[in-house]
């Protein structure tokens, strides 16, 4: 079901015009606006799901699907050495727009862009305390 307020629902389904490069009948790839590397992809399904936390499983699979097929179209075009795909959910995971959709993002070497940064180490013992908090979660 599409969102009327939405600003990516409006965008995947055409009420509004974008750099599209890819669609299909679930989704629409578009360049990002504000890109983070030159040919910077969105792929944003037509029906809305705040995040991937909250969307349709079948939906979910098929987004991975396209954001692989995005990323080897980059690949060829640019002839890039990497591709970063990356899908925040919530505000403090970056997540601006609450509307699912995945970062396709060519990469180089050596072109400087830093996406994240490495945690730090853990012991053996806390990594076996964390483990059973979140086994027992599911």
């Amino acid at each position: 079901m599409k969102k009327e307020n939405c600003l990516f629902c409006n965008l995947a389904n055409g009420v509004f015009a974008t750099n599209t490069v890819y669609e299909d009948e679930n989704f629409r790839v578009i360049l990002d606006i504000a890109p983070a590397a030159k040919g910077h992809c969105i792929v944003l399904p037509k029906e809305h799901f705040d995040d991937a936390l909250t969307a349709d499983p079948e939906i979910l699979g098929k987004a991975m699907a396209v954001a692989a097929k995005t990323g080897n179209a980059l690949m060829k075009a640019y002839n890039c050495q990497g591709i970063n795909i990356v899908q925040n959910n919530g505000a403090a995971a970056g997540q601006t727009v609450f509307h699912l959709h995945i970062h396709v993002i060519p990469r180089f070497d050596n072109d400087g862009l830093v996406l994240n940064k490495a945690g730090q180490n853990e012991t053996d013992e806390n990594l076996a305390i964390i483990a059973k908090e979140v086994a027992a979660a599911f």
